[in-house]
């Protein structure tokens, strides 16, 4: 472009640019908005027909904000903003664009001093009635008034032509050559960043042809630099301050290029494909090192080495040192920020805190064990007895290696605190793992650490928590009904096995044959047969009443004072009332229930304490619980003697039943006749087996009905075809099955028929078969007690379970009850009967049986 031709008046229109700095030789697109400068572009574009004009305008930079005299808002409208920031890794050539508009008008105090005059060499109008105008610079401008300020602003200007280096000037000479020279040395730079080929062409043309003060202009508008440093480059119009500073400026960015590429290189240099991942980490090596921080120790090496002394301090066993030294070897390869360094710092973490070599002394004192045992719980001896038994072998024997104890009874019978009874008594640490919803192996294994947020299982999981490789584990609950974690528990439970345990996380063997396991169970229907075979069952029964009273007495009432804030002595409750308590709220084989309505008693003399300490009338205070209380405290009695409260009928009969949670309880039996066709009709939710018991009890009786006085020898052939029975069982919504009520269907038969009345304080229980048989039952013990809580005078049995009741039921309960033993129908029917024959013999009814 030669300025010659180009005549630039003495007054301008001015243009206000923000940010930017415009110098001669460049080109700049402005997105004109601002109500003023668009009056001036109108004006402009009207008079753009004549294709000739050439005009002329001032484009001045605004002051960066701290130089002005009153700050203005930043634009808001929708502007495109002009940025030089040059990508020297993009392959394009990068767009230049300016912001120039303002919500407010640009007061001329806010303006730069200096400017550049450019033409307008393309002028467009926008959508919103703005216009975008494309300029280019011409000559260096200063401001010296401004004549005019509406509708747009207008300023008379001095021009600072170009001036050219001549020969005699020795000092601009040398400044000329050393700005080529400082511009080959960035063109340099700028081939090695692979910038497309012919913006480099280009640019070296420009520096080889170019005059001094044009190059500096082009050479600080390619590269980096701030909004300060341009102004300086606009100021200056003398051509020897301007090569100075545009070669400091260069300088500067070309020494900044060159750290670049060196830790570009050194990056590149230790990079491959294995280890791509590693480039942010080995640039951020290369910046400290360039930075003199290499020395500096990082965060994560004090956690790196704090967990290599904790691996140390743990003395792990071989196969697991060798698993946490391979992980600890990839920990330290990896950078903080990767997802896979918080999964391998975990792992460590957990290896660090397994108790390989921790353990506690064991106290193998059987005194001590019995007392403990003793002060502990009342009754069990069977109980205590095999406690004893197993903690006498492990002193002889110093090894574990036996059967598993398997605590099995009702809810609140004291399974839990049997097992921190042990716990105490051997020293050791306890720890309780609930196998309620426990749904695959997996919880009992760990997950692997292939999948998201794994962790080891329920058992590496207790021996962190206790901290020791030897506590007594107890393993509370039933497992689920849904996924089979049974064979993980198989290993575990194993003491062959469970010495090299493999938890799927840790993923190395772990110790457990120094772990104490105790097992507790409501029922034996659910533990899985080859479970089972691994433990041993030790009953757990229920209590009676008297056990109930010296439980309530030294525990149960002494915790739920202390728990309400009262003092032992504050209240107290007989025996008597503590029996009334057991008999008429609560139903249950455990404690738990009369534990709860004990603390309700509690709470209410806790209020009537309060209020006496509040009124001062402490004196009036008295902790005796009245039967009175009682009722007014727990309400009317919730369960009433149903034996007393039944008058003896015809074809109604107490059985025995065992229920499901290893409690006991009474049945009763109804039977009726009514006109019909010998049908028999059962009711009262009857499973198939009890269904069954009463059809061969209906056989016996037809079959014996002449010999037992039910029909004669001219009704024996119709006396049933013209009758229905109907046997129900109270209680309907409660299933019932099994073949323990036999007996006490025959039985309720032949009262039935015979009319006769069997006493209601009489029970019996037993299987009989066709022949008239009584076969034995489970059970027993559970069936006395809750008979005995029941009022149960008379108990009629099987004659084979006279060992259980002799082995199992309490002395007490024996005392009160009649026990009689079964071998046949006959004989129950002699004992229900009160002793009444009611049969005659008959040498023509012969009974066969098949031998086949």
């Amino acid at each position: 472009m030669n300025d010659s031709i180009i005549i630039i008046p003495k007054v301008l229109p001015i243009v206000p640019i923000r940010n930017k700095v415009l110098l001669p030789g460049l080109a700049l697109r402005l997105n004109i908005g601002r109500k003023e400068t668009v009056q001036l572009m109108q004006r402009i574009y009207k008079s753009a027909d004549n294709k000739e004009s050439k005009y002329i305008i001032g484009c001045v930079p605004v002051q960066p904000p701290q130089k002005r005299s009153e700050p203005k808002d930043t634009d808001k409208s929708s502007t495109i903003p002009f940025t030089l920031t040059r990508n020297v890794n993009r392959n394009s050539t990068p767009k230049k664009t300016i912001e120039e508009t303002f919500n407010q008008a640009t007061q001329p105090s806010d303006l730069h001093e200096f400017g550049c005059a450019a033409r307008i060499i393309k002028l467009e109008r926008t959508v919103g009635g703005g216009f975008i105008v494309v300029v280019e610079g011409v000559v260096r401008i200063r401001v010296d008034r401004y004549v005019l300020e509406r509708p747009y602003l207008e300023a008379e200007v001095t021009t600072f032509p170009e001036i050219s280096v001549v020969d005699d000037d020795q000092e601009l000479k040398e400044l000329a050559i050393s700005l080529k020279s400082t511009g080959r040395e960035l063109l340099a730079l700028l081939q090695d960043l692979k910038l497309p080929t012919s913006v480099l062409t280009q640019l070296q043309k420009f520096i080889e042809n170019a005059s001094a003060g044009t190059l500096a202009d082009l050479l600080i508008s390619t590269i980096e630099s701030s909004y300060e440093e341009k102004l300086q480059i606009l100021d200056a119009h003398d051509l020897k301050t301007r090569m100075s500073t545009a070669i400091e400026l260069l300088t500067k960015q070309i020494h900044l290029l060159k750290i670049s590429q060196k830790i570009h290189s050194t990056v590149e240099g230790k990079l491959n494909r294995k280890h791509r991942e590693f480039y942010l980490r080995q640039q951020l090596n290369a910046i400290k090192e360039e930075l003199g921080e290499q020395n500096d120790t990082p965060s994560e090496d004090d956690e790196i080495s704090d967990l290599t002394k904790r691996i140390q301090e743990a003395e792990l066993s071989v196969e697991a040192d060798k698993a946490a030294q391979r992980e600890l070897k990839r920990l330290k390869r990896m950078h903080p920020t990767q997802a896979e360094y918080q999964v391998v710092r975990t792992y460590l973490e957990w290896l660090s805190e397994i108790p390989w070599s921790k353990s506690t002394t064991d106290i193998l004192d059987i005194y001590k064990a019995r007392q403990q045992l003793e002060e502990d719980h009342y009754g069990l001896e069977s109980v205590k007895k095999r406690v004893l038994e197993y903690l006498a072998v492990l002193k002889l024997k110093e090894d574990l290696k036996g059967p598993i104890l398997c605590l099995l009874g009702p809810p609140g019978v004291g399974k839990t605190s049997l097992g921190k009874s042990i716990a105490n008594a051997l020293g050791r640490k306890f720890h309780r793992i609930s196998l309620g919803g426990v749904r695959d192996e997996a919880e009992i294994r760990g997950h692997r650490r292939t999948y998201i947020g794994a962790m080891p299982g329920l058992i590496a999981q207790g021996l962190r928590r206790v901290g020791v490789k030897n506590p007594v584990f107890l393993l509370v609950g039933h497992l689920s009904n849904h996924g089979d974690p049974s064979a993980a528990l198989l290993e575990v439970l194993d003491p062959e096995q469970n010495n090299t345990f493999n938890d799927h996380y840790l993923n190395v063997p772990l110790d457990l044959s120094k772990v104490l396991f105790i097992a507790t169970a409501n029922q034996v229907d659910t533990i899985p047969p080859p479970l089972l075979d691994r433990m041993e069952l030790i009953t757990v029964p229920g209590y009676t009443f008297d056990e109930k009273i010296n439980i309530a007495q030294r525990h149960l009432l002494p915790k739920q004072i202390i728990n309400h804030g009262l003092s032992v002595g504050d209240v107290k409750i007989s025996d008597k009332l503590l029996l009334k308590i057991a008999s008429g709220y609560t139903r249950e084989a455990g404690v738990r229930s009369l534990e709860r309505e004990i603390a309700s008693v509690c709470r209410a003399k806790a209020v009537e304490y309060a209020d006496a300490k509040y009124k001062d009338e402490l004196d009036g205070y008295t902790g005796e619980i009245t039967e009175e209380e009682v009722e007014k405290i727990l309400g009317v009695t919730k369960f009433d003697n149903e034996v007393a409260e039944r008058t003896a009928r015809p074809g109604v009969i107490t059985g025995l039943a065992w229920s499901a949670s290893g409690s006991g309880g009474i049945l009763f039996i109804e039977a009726t006749q009514m006109a019909g066709k010998g049908n028999l009709q059962l009711t009262g939710k009857l499973g198939d087996v009890i269904k069954e018991s009463a059809n061969i009890a209906l056989s016996w009786v037809r079959a014996h009905a002449f010999q037992l006085g039910i029909t004669t020898s001219e009704t024996e052939s119709k006396f049933f075809f013209q009758r229905d029975i109907h046997i129900h069982f109270p209680a309907g919504a409660v299933g019932k099955d099994g073949p323990s009520a036999g007996v006490a269907l025959t039985t309720a038969l032949v009262s039935l028929f015979t009319d006769r009345r069997v006493p209601p304080t009489t029970a019996m229980t037993g299987e009989i078969t066709l022949r008239g048989q009584v076969l034995p039952v489970g059970g027993i013990k559970e069936k006395v007690i809750a008979a005995h809580r029941a009022g149960i005078k008379k108990v009629i049995l099987p004659t084979r379970n006279r060992k259980d009741v002799e082995g199992d039921v309490p002395i007490n309960v024996k005392n009160e009850i009649n026990f009689v033993y079964a071998n046949s129908v006959f004989d129950v029917l002699q004992a229900a009967f009160e002793g009444e024959k009611i049969w005659i013999n008959s040498a023509s009814v012969v009974e066969f049986e098949s031998r086949l």
